[in-house]
């Protein structure tokens, strides 16, 4: 059923309560389900639907609770072996800043932007200075990461464009 929006109010404002926790439910589920196709690089394992999701989330539940989303989808990644803690950095800055960028301009190009900028740059830093060293025990150069999570996310925000625009479309964005 389409929701419709009052203007000036961010998304997640005007879905009730439980339509934002089904939405999240749903999101997190395909999350997991697409999980399989993922790409080895090094010690990690990028995921561009991962990226996609994040994408959809941002703007759809906002970015609160697509940080709920990402941190359930990559905790349930990591315990059916396949994530790695990489899932964490790679997944919460790009939708919290995809879900922010949605939430202030309502552009879905802005809103994959976030994404990318969120994952490629922010989560990959993350990822090589802290997650892999403490988490992992791996010393990773920045440089390891960057690119290939710069791929995934852009990758995914691709997808994640095409998604909003169908959605939109189908009157679930305004």
């Amino acid at each position: 059923m389409p929701i419709h929006h009052s203007p000036g109010f961010p998304t997640q404002g005007t879905i009730p309560p439980t339509r934002l926790i089904a939405y999240s439910v749903a999101l997190a589920a395909l999350a997991v389900a697409l999980s399989p196709i993922s790409i080895p690089v090094g010690i990690a394992k990028v995921s561009p639907t991962q990226h996609f999701i994040n994408v959809v989330a941002g703007a759809l539940v906002g970015p609160w609770w697509g940080l709920a989303v990402a941190l359930v989808t990559s905790l349930i990644r990591n315990a059916i072996g396949l994530g790695t803690p990489l899932a964490f950095p790679g997944s919460v800055f790009g939708v919290v800043l995809a879900g922010l960028a949605y939430r202030y301009t309502r552009n879905i190009y802005f809103t994959a932007l976030g994404e990318i900028i969120g994952t490629g740059l922010i989560g990959a830093s993350a990822g090589a200075l802290l997650v892999a060293p403490y988490l992992m025990g791996k010393d990773l150069a920045l440089s390891i990461l960057i690119l290939p999570f710069l791929l995934s996310s852009a990758t995914g925000a691709v997808l994640g464009i095409a998604g909003l625009r169908v959605l939109r479309r189908l009157g679930y964005l305004r």
